[in-house]
């Protein structure tokens, strides 16, 4: 599963390299000082630190967490270390759901090697492998940047041909109305499909199989032909749904950036309850 997931194991087998860049990217709803302080108490060896809210999100665009620029992404890339040739393993503490922004970053700014780290920190501490609190100095890497690319807005999510089809990531209580403590209005995009980033996952927080993905998003008539736009609250775990496709070896699928925290915001039209209108 080339540029997709890495396990515990074959990490363990190359962390010490030069050529291995590891990337924490622990954060909590709500809790901007959390994901910091977390990877002080205590990190995977080697690891470097970054920050949903300031490296891998802009100041200004749509959504809550609206992309960089890619100029300002390839910086905060070159400051730990990250070259061309570099092998960078992204991993947090939920399944991967954030560790899944940054690997779509990289592999959409053309980055070759690109991995999300299955299971997360408790893989890694399940298989044996130990935490530190000491802090890497980097040497200064490299990027080259290049506009983003496979991303759509609201209004191109509205006027959608009919057979593409819209994936949301977010809880299924969200997804229904039931639950909103973030954006503007609870619901959902009209026609969207629910489909939780947990669904991707298993009881240990590793990712099912491929054979497994394919199964789980043909059952909501996803194919390898079917165009798919992804969103979740923000443009954050969206990136899980498209890293589930990935490993599945099927379709690729457009971010919508600013998903539900965008168009709760403008005020367009929003379904509830359990199935897509």
């Amino acid at each position: 599963m080339s540029n997709t997931i890495m396990s515990a194991g074959e990490l363990s087998s190359h962390i010490d390299s030069a050529a291995t860049v590891v990337v924490d990217c622990r954060w909590y709803l709500g809790r901007p000082e959390a994901g910091i302080a977390a990877y002080r108490a205590g990190h995977l060896p080697g690891a470097f630190h970054v920050s949903l809210d300031t490296d891998l999100s802009g100041p200004v665009g749509p959504g809550r967490h609206p992309l960089p620029t890619p100029e300002a992404f390839t910086e905060t890339c070159a400051s730990i270390g990250i070259t061309p040739s570099a092998t960078v393993v992204a991993y947090d503490d939920n399944g991967g759901a954030i560790a899944a922004r940054l690997w779509w970053m990289l592999r959409n700014q053309g980055h070759d090697r690109v991995f999300v780290l299955d299971g997360g920190i408790q893989a890694w501490e399940t298989s044996g492998g130990k935490l530190t609190t000491d802090t890497p100095v980097p040497a200064r890497g490299f990027q080259t940047s290049r506009p983003w690319t496979a991303t759509v807005d609201r209004d191109l999510v509205s006027n959608r041909a009919t057979d593409t089809v819209v994936i949301d990531a977010r809880s299924p209580e969200r997804y229904r109305g039931e639950s909103e403590s973030v954006d503007p209005e609870a619901g959902h995009i009209p026609g969207a499909l629910s489909m939780p980033l947990t669904q991707n996952l298993t009881n240990d927080l590793t990712f099912r199989t491929p054979g497994e993905l394919r199964q789980h998003f043909a059952s909501r008539g996803i194919d390898d032909d079917t165009k798919v736009f992804s969103q979740c609250g923000s443009g954050v775990t969206a990136c899980h749904n498209i890293l589930a496709l990935a490993i599945a070896g099927m379709t690729d699928a457009d971010l919508y950036v600013g998903s539900w925290s965008d168009w709760s915001a403008a005020g367009y039209p929003v379904a509830t309850g359990d199935r897509p209108v």
